[in-house]
């Protein structure tokens, strides 16, 4: 019978499967075990490096959502009013305290009058509020385009529209964009019923859109020009892995995370191999090919690029799975990569944000409506920064 000691010398040596079948070390928020000795230092633990800017993220987002989420439902009924005894029927009963104390504290904000009482948005705020309308109109061919791109990343041009419902919030949609949007443009949209699913499908695909967001990067740095050119650049990894080539992807790794010789030599050849494009059917792909498994991480890129705040929970972005070929085993992939995805646990769920998009915990480029929806929030006294042309990170204040 095994002693305990050779039970976990067994487990520690014992290979992790991968999702494709092979054996790869544990996933690094496992701890290695060891067996006691009597002498030596005992092993490092492997941890998941967490980065404090993105988690601020999700506590700095809570509020100015709440403004916005009752400014909606204010703006949402014919008097522009609403009655503080029909609060509850809005939000819910345990809700409802949280938004009572969002209308004391910003009176800038939200105004109560009359009897019954009621709440409205101050003169002010109605100002604010009446540039949504314009926010919204430049969003639109954006929306269209980003739809059209989601559409075209999955193998068959087609997404249930269960799905799109689903991160329809995340991408800027409106929540009856199937009845205000897709009749707009019969000639890119169609709803059709396939396999008991209502989907929405392309109509036309446009060789100029099939371009991802960092191939988009890479030629206004000049890496993809320089290389169509013919003209070899010489370069060389650097310690936080970041590689100027045409099939490489931005690199941030966490703080503490200090990578070894070895490592860095494993994520060069990553870099520098090339991979086909997220664009192209993967039904052709060998899916145990490595060139394919990289393709996965250039298609889960991709789909957080298309989003407005570049993030989405994990469960939203496990639901294209089926549709964009994902790897089976999501979360590893997400892991693996930490240097380019980021997984948070902070908030109701988790949350993968793409780290190239942000600068400390403020959003590099903003759409139309996301500017809009910070000029409202800073009503409330929150400072409101565009950091589009900054090269330095700057907190937000709530």
């Amino acid at each position: 019978m095994l002693g305990v000691g050779q039970i976990l010398l067994m487990l520690r040596h014992a290979p992790f499967p991968s999702s494709h079948g092979r054996f790869q070390c544990s996933p690094i928020w496992l701890l290695h075990t060891r067996q006691k000795s009597s002498g030596g230092s005992r092993p490092k633990k492997k941890v998941y490096h967490r980065v404090s800017d993105l988690d601020r993220v999700m506590e700095l987002r809570k509020k100015p959502s709440l403004i916005l989420e009752l400014s909606s439902i204010i703006q949402s009924h014919k008097t522009q009013s609403l009655l503080l005894r029909d609060l509850e029927k809005n939000v819910g009963f345990v809700r409802k305290w949280d938004f009572m104390a969002l209308i004391e504290r910003y009176p800038t904000i939200f105004r109560v009058s009359g009897s019954p009482p009621s709440v409205s948005l101050t003169l002010k705020a109605q100002s604010v509020a009446q540039e949504e309308a314009q926010a919204k109109a430049l969003m639109e061919p954006l929306l269209v385009n980003n739809l059209r791109k989601l559409l075209m990343l999955s193998v068959d041009c087609r997404v249930p529209l269960q799905t799109l419902e689903f991160v329809g919030p995340e991408l800027g949609l409106p929540c009856d964009f199937r009845e205000s949007l897709v009749p707009k443009y019969p000639h890119f949209f169609s709803v059709k019923r396939v396999a008991g699913k209502d989907c929405l499908e392309l109509e036309d695909w446009d060789s100029s859109l099939a371009v991802t967001a960092r191939e988009a990067r890479l030629a206004q740095e000049g890496v993809l020009s320089a290389n169509q050119s013919g003209v070899r650049i010489k370069v060389r990894i650097s310690k936080d892995g970041n590689y100027m080539g045409p099939f490489a992807f931005k690199m941030n790794f966490p703080p503490g995370f200090r990578p070894n010789v070895s490592y860095l030599e494993n994520l060069e050849r990553w870099q520098r191999m090339d991979f086909p494009s997220p664009y192209l059917n993967a039904r052709r792909l060998d899916p145990t090919a490595p060139e394919t498994r990289k393709r996965a991480v250039a298609v889960i890129h991709e789909l957080l690029s298309l989003t407005m705040e570049k993030r989405m929970t994990s469960a939203q972005l496990d639901a294209f799975q089926a549709e964009c070929r994902l790897p089976s085993k999501l979360l590893l992939c997400l892991i693996k990569h930490h240097g380019i995805f980021y997984l948070t646990n902070k908030g109701v769920r988790s949350t993968v944000f793409l780290k190239d998009a942000y600068l400390g915990s403020n959003l590099i480029d903003k759409c139309p409506l996301l500017r809009f929806n910070d000029k409202f929030v800073a009503l409330s006294g929150r400072t409101n920064m565009d950091l589009c042309n900054s090269n330095s990170s700057i907190g937000a204040i709530v």
